[in-house]
């Protein structure tokens, strides 16, 4: 009872405050996105997301030396392609020599130890901008599956650690964990995006990898119909404990912050670990924020990773991850 119990004690100093303090930032913690472009020489500011750029693969070799050298030991890969390669079926997604295939290959062959996970959706290779085959005005379903599952097949005989599918079709995970078993990727990860919601969060990263649905009639405007409601709680648990019934190694939460409630309902329910993605939205907002001198950089940008961890997440996806190490170190 007061005046015995007194909690500012443990607030007294900074050396107590770091004693007691609950969660701490690490550079194993996060997940390195990186957004690679076909040519030579090329360093393109992603103009929504400042200070982040999409590289060919001549400078990913130096930025994933780079990366090492800090202790940031994971990165995820996603391509910007070319239209001429685009369809409405995604075939170039599962080309052998293609941009990812190649990335893939490119990195590991620069940093063997470098943990290489990979974006496996159709959106980037798509030229109506969907995660899946349009058909009809619609999202078809297990012929979407069929080409994601060759594509991270593709993926991991180019050399890949971890497939990482954002897709949000039903069953996929089944289905890429079945074809990395018959052929011999036992090993594989798999990094389910099983909770990601239809965000408006997403603007800026559609902007660096050109790959937002098109205004074309006959298709789906949004993708409200794949991607969960932001109004949903429970149904993230039921996507989540399907893809870990499915094969799922680790799971993600995507958008972070406004979902820090189903990273903490999930730290509740599953063993497994748990990843969080602070997508473009969340990193260009802090930016331009702190631009106009409204909050300091740092400190938000320290506070918003922490309050992933105190939610329950052990992964972080962050395009911040390079300025946070800093500061860490």
């Amino acid at each position: 009872m007061y005046p015995y119990q007194r909690p500012r004690r443990l607030r007294k100093s900074q050396a107590i405050r770091d004693l007691v303090q609950e969660n701490r930032l690490h550079p194993d913690d996060f997940i390195v996105p990186l957004f690679i472009v076909e040519g030579q020489n090329i360093k393109e500011e992603i103009p929504s997301m400042p200070n982040y750029y999409r590289m060919s693969l001549d400078l990913i070799k130096q930025e994933v030396r780079d990366l090492w050298a800090m202790g940031l030991k994971s990165v995820l890969l996603f391509v910007k392609v070319d239209d001429k390669f685009k369809d409405n079926t995604g075939l170039s997604a599962i080309d052998d020599n293609g941009l990812m295939q190649q990335a893939i290959k490119s990195i590991k062959d620069t940093v063997p130890e470098m943990y290489v996970m990979t974006d496996v959706a159709l959106d980037p290779f798509s030229s109506l901008g969907h995660d899946g085959i349009v058909k009809n005005g619609k999202i078809i379903n297990d012929e979407s599956v069929q080409i994601l599952a060759k594509m991270a097949l593709s993926h991991t005989q180019a050399g890949a650690d971890m497939v990482a599918p954002s897709d949000m079709m039903d069953g996929r995970i089944g289905a890429i964990r079945e074809i990395l078993e018959k052929n011999g990727f036992d090993d594989t990860g798999i990094l389910s995006y099983s909770a990601k919601y239809a965000s408006a969060f997403y603007g800026p990263f559609r902007d660096a990898l050109d790959s937002a649905p098109v205004d074309e009639a006959d298709v789906p405007k949004d993708k409200s119909t794949y991607q969960m409601n932001s109004a949903n709680r429970k149904e993230a648990i039921t996507e989540t404990l399907l893809d870990i019934e499915e094969g799922a190694d680790i799971v993600m939460v995507k958008p972070g912050l406004c979902y820090l409630d189903i990273v903490r309902d999930l730290a509740n329910t599953i063993e497994q670990p748990i990843a969080v993605y602070q997508v473009s939205g969340e990193y260009a907002m802090i930016k331009a924020a702190s631009q106009q001198g409204w909050l300091d950089h740092d400190a938000v940008m320290i506070e918003q990773l922490t309050a992933f961890k105190r939610a329950g997440a052990s992964l972080i996806a962050s395009y911040f991850a390079r300025d946070v190490v800093r500061l860490l170190s």
